[in-house]
This record gives C-alpha cells, sequence and structure tokens, in this order.
C-alpha cells in the first residue's frame, strides 16, 4: 500500500509540473507573439501583398496590349520589310547570305541525331550554309557516336563541322563562344541556335533570315517553342501552360512594345555584328542568353519574336530535371539583374522608358518580385496567419487577384483549363524552388553558378510504358524523395488541419490541398520516373 501511495504522489506531482510546463509555454508563446510576432508578419503580409499588387498590374497591363494588338495592332509583315529570297542568273546562291548553325551538346545520346538531322534538313544551298556541332560531352562512347553522326552527314555532302574542346569553362557559354572563334564562322553574317533537343522545319531559316536582311536595326529573330511530348504527364501539361504565356503574352508584348524581350538561348537566329558589338558570349550567370540580349538591346539593337515559327523541343519530364531547370533560370536572371543594373542606368544608346522597361518590369517584376511572392504569401504568410489570428489577410489578396491571375496565365491553353487547379498547386510548389534560386542569385551565395543540363529522353512518340515500370522498379528510394517538399507540405497540412479544428476564415480548403501537393510531389510522384542506369 506505501508502495502505490508513493506512485500516486509521484503521477499527481508530474501532471500537476507537466500543466505548470504547458500553461508556461503557452504564457511564453503569448509574450513572444503579440509585440514580436504580429508586427513582423503583419509587416510581411503588406509585402506580399504589395508584390501581388504589382504583379497583377503588370499582368493585366500585358493583357491589354495583346488585346489591342489583336484588335487594332499592324501585323509583323507590315512593320518590317519581308521578301523571299530568289535565286538569280548571274549571282546564283550568292543572294542568300551565309549562315552559322550552332548546336551545343552534352552527352546528348537520346537527342543528338534528331537536332543533327533536322539542322542538316534545313532548305538553304548548301554552300551557303555552315553545321557546327559543339560537342561537351565527358562520356566517350557519346562523343563518338556524335562525331560518327556527323561524319555521316559530311559523306553526303553537308558543310558540318565538329567541334570538341578539352575543358567545360562556362558550359553553353564557353562552347559557343569557341565556335564563333573558328575562321570559318567569323564568315558568316547571321547565327541560329538551336539546343540538342530542337528541331527546326525545313524552312526555319527562309522565314527568319529575310526579317534580318531587310532591316539593319534588327540583331534578333525569336521562334517560339512547339513541345512535343507536352501529353506525356500532369507535370509537362502544367508546364506547357507557363511556357505558353511565356510566349504568347510576355514575349509578344515586349516585341511588338519595346522591340525587346529576353532570347530564349534556342530557337533564334542572331546577327553576328548585333553579337560581336554586343561583347558576344558572357559565362558570368546561368542565363547567357538573357545576358547577350540585355547588352545587345543597350547597344540600340531591335529584337522581333515571330509566334507563327515554330521549332519542336521536350520539356523536361521528370521532377528533379524540371528543378534544376528552374534553379538555372531563376538564379540566373535575379544574378543578371544584380550584375547589370547599373549598367542599364548609364547606358545612353537607350530612351528613359526603356530603361525604366528593363529595370522595373523585365527584371524587377517578372524576375524577382513574381518568383518570390508566390512562396512568401501562399506558404508563409497564410499558413502562419492559422497560428496568429491577429492578423488577417485581406480577401482580395488570397482570392480575387490570386484568381485573376490564375485566368490570365490558363486563358494561353484553353485545352488545358480543366487542369487548372493542378497548375495552381504544382507552380506554388515550384515557387519554393525558385523563391530561394532568387535569392542564391541576388546575395551571390553558394549554388549561384550551379548548371546542370537539363536531361532529355527524345522522342515522344516512343512507347515509354515500359520503361516507366521498369523505372518504378529500378528507382532508388534516396533519387526519389526530395526533402525540403515533404517537409514544407507537412507544415502546410498541419496548418490546415489546425484551421479546420479552430479557424474561421477557411484556409484550410487551400492549405491542406497544397500540402497534400508538395507531399506527393516529395515522395517523388510527379513526373516520369527514368530508370537507374
Amino acid at each position: 500500500m506505501r508502495r502505490l501511495s508513493t506512485i500516486k504522489l509521484a503521477i499527481e506531482s508530474f501532471t500537476v509540473d507537466g500543466d505548470d510546463i504547458i500553461e508556461k509555454l503557452i504564457d511564453t508563446w503569448e509574450r513572444f507573439k503579440v509585440p514580436v510576432l504580429v508586427p513582423f508578419l503583419r509587416t510581411l503580409m503588406y509585402v506580399a501583398l504589395a508584390m501581388s499588387v504589382m504583379l497583377f498590374i503588370e499582368m493585366v497591363y500585358m493583357s491589354l496590349v495583346i488585346a489591342f494588338n489583336y484588335l487594332f495592332g499592324r501585323k509583323i509583315e507590315k512593320r518590317y520589310k519581308w521578301e523571299e529570297f530568289k535565286d538569280e542568273l548571274e549571282s546564283g546562291s550568292f543572294v542568300y547570305p551565309l549562315v552559322l548553325v550552332q548546336i551545343p551538346m552534352f552527352n546528348e545520346k537520346e537527342v543528338y541525331q534528331l537536332s543533327i538531322g533536322a539542322a542538316c534538313g534545313l532548305s538553304w544551298p548548301a554552300d551557303r550554309i555552315v553545321i557546327q556541332v559543339l560537342d561537351d560531352s565527358t562520356d566517350p562512347i557519346i562523343k563518338g557516336m556524335v562525331q560518327v553522326e556527323c561524319e555521316k552527314w559530311a559523306c553526303k555532302g553537308t558543310n558540318i563541322h565538329y567541334q570538341v574542346r578539352d575543358n567545360r569553362k562556362g558550359y553553353k557559354a564557353g562552347a559557343l563562344k569557341e565556335g564563333l572563334e573558328h575562321c570559318y564562322a567569323n564568315e558568316c553574317e547571321y547565327v541560329a541556335i538551336f539546343d540538342a533537343d530542337f528541331q527546326p522545319e525545313p524552312d526555319f531559316l527562309k522565314k527568319t533570315i529575310p526579317f534580318l536582311h531587310y532591316n539593319s536595326e534588327l540583331g534578333l529573330v525569336q521562334a517560339r517553342w512547339k513541345f512535343v511530348n507536352s501529353d506525356e504527364c500532369l507535370l509537362t501539361r502544367t508546364q506547357e501552360m507557363s511556357l505558353n504565356y511565356h510566349f504568347k503574352v510576355e514575349q509578344e508584348v515586349g516585341s511588338s512594345t519595346y522591340a525587346f524581350f529576353g532570347f530564349n538561348g534556342t530557337a533564334g537566329v542572331w546577327r553576328m555584328a548585333a553579337l560581336n558589338e554586343a561583347g558576344g558570349w558572357k559565362d558570368r550567370t546561368t542565363v547567357e542568353d538573357m545576358d547577350l540580349a540585355v547588352r545587345a538591346s543597350l547597344k540600340g539593337w531591335k529584337f522581333l519574336y515571330i509566334g507563327s515559327i515554330k521549332v519542336k523541343n521536350e520539356l523536361p519530364s521528370t521532377l528533379k530535371a524540371y528543378r534544376y531547370q528552374q534553379h538555372r533560370w531563376s538564379c540566373g536572371a535575379a544574378n543578371l539583374f544584380r550584375k547589370m543594373v547599373y549598367e542599364i542606368i548609364i547606358s545612353e544608346k537607350v530612351t528613359l522608358w526603356k530603361k525604366l522597361h528593363l529595370i522595373y518590369s523585365f527584371f524587377f517584376v517578372r524576375k524577382i518580385v513574381a518568383h518570390i511572392v508566390t512562396f512568401m504569401l501562399y506558404c508563409v504568410v497564410i499558413p502562419i496567419c492559422v497560428w496568429v489570428p491577429e492578423v488577417e489577410v485581406p480577401r482580395w489578396g488570397t482570392i480575387y487577384i490570386p484568381t485573376i491571375i490564375t485566368i490570365l496565365n490558363a486563358v494561353g491553353t484553353p485545352r488545358s483549363l480543366y487542369l487548372v487547379v493542378f497548375w495552381i498547386v504544382i507552380e506554388n510548389a515550384m515557387s519554393l524552388h525558385r523563391c530561394k534560386a532568387t535569392f542564391i542569385g541576388l546575395f551571390e551565395t553558394q549554388r549561384v553558378n550551379e548548371w546542370v543540363v537539363t536531361e532529355k529522353h527524345g522522342d515522344a512518340s516512343k512507347d515509354k510504358i515500359g520503361t516507366r515500370q521498369h523505372g518504378r522498379l529500378s528507382f532508388k528510394l534516396s533519387e526519389r524523395l526530395f526533402v525540403l517538399e515533404l517537409c514544407v507540405g507537412l507544415i502546410l497540412f498541419v496548418s490546415g488541419c489546425y484551421d479546420l479544428a479552430f479557424g474561421k476564415h477557411y484556409y484550410y480548403i487551400y492549405l491542406c490541398v497544397q500540402g497534400i501537393a508538395f507531399i506527393v510531389m516529395g515522395l517523388g510522384y510527379v513526373g516520369t520516373q527514368v530508370p537507374s542506369s
């Protein structure tokens, strides 16, 4: 009996002490929350809402420009002279300018034949075109395969050069720069660039070169991307929606209003004089294409985007490849803004209006604000507001503005409107990496110059069912799990459950769905799965 009484007293003492600890924790939380967390969260909310408004105004403005151009705008052929090249008896093929076609590659086993074949099939006089394959492959077997493919086309009479180098300094920019140092490249008037998975139509040069040839102020003609594997999985469908908006709205507005937009790095033709005057290729960031475009624009060159010319290419179908690609694009753009903002300000060859467009619209809103606000508002501010009810996000910031922004993005791909919810949660999940990459670029921390080539898997028309099944069997767990997405997903889901039980603003409707989306992505169930080699 004496022993039982001792145990009872110990339990009662522990219970009392436990209650005291809980009360102290609650009291400490309240003391910290009211004077510190509430003001900080409220400030963070106002910053996020201000960013949201800035992005909203920018998107509405671009949509109005597109609508105006559609109703009243002049066609490209009326803004710029275009005439088809015609063979003359006396000059023969010399009426055609000499064109260099560059194809940078890195271990492109699945697609090298497609890109080389498409480039060699371009309809242009054989003595007025030079194909240059820039192979940075580190796999000797793949390197040998690419070389054999080039030799095969050379035997058919194609003027093709297989170029390799001892190192990968500068990555793609370094390869393109070294490629232009060859004597035969310097003789060319224009240079067309295609990444390894791009397949231009035979008439690509005949449609683009005349714009440059007859309009001396144009330095770049950019074509649109056409995605051959957009139906491969949900991840590629959502990418199609985002990139269709980029081409149909952002590139079109930049071309028609300011004669400037960011070069997409491929499926475009540069005037060699513009490229050289801008200083050539530089490898100071991971967006060497955007870097060149901004520098050329500051020299006074104009750009033309032609949405009717489409070049087939492949979207990254694995989540790992997509994450690397988005990190490179987001980090590089932010880092370029840091490096070039002063150069833009002091430039003398462009108008004040164009400087404002470059600094505010092109860089700050689209490359900085757009990447930060999504994660800050929907994955940080709203979840914390669940635990700190003293701060309430206005309804226009959580419903009205996001709804309009979503609609403006989605209308560019009408066939995928029914997937808009999936697009929202995947884009919000990817905002984690875009936001992180943006800060890495702005503050030049580690990984700022990380370059991982986006892996390609070849012709999307192939039957990949067997490959996916095999991939699920041989995929390593460590390669499949994404810890960061799992952690954020759990936080959002727990916040949603708490809001369902104790909240009053219905945040749980979004938080639970978004949390599940993060967890599903973290478990590797988004995108295709490629078997381990």
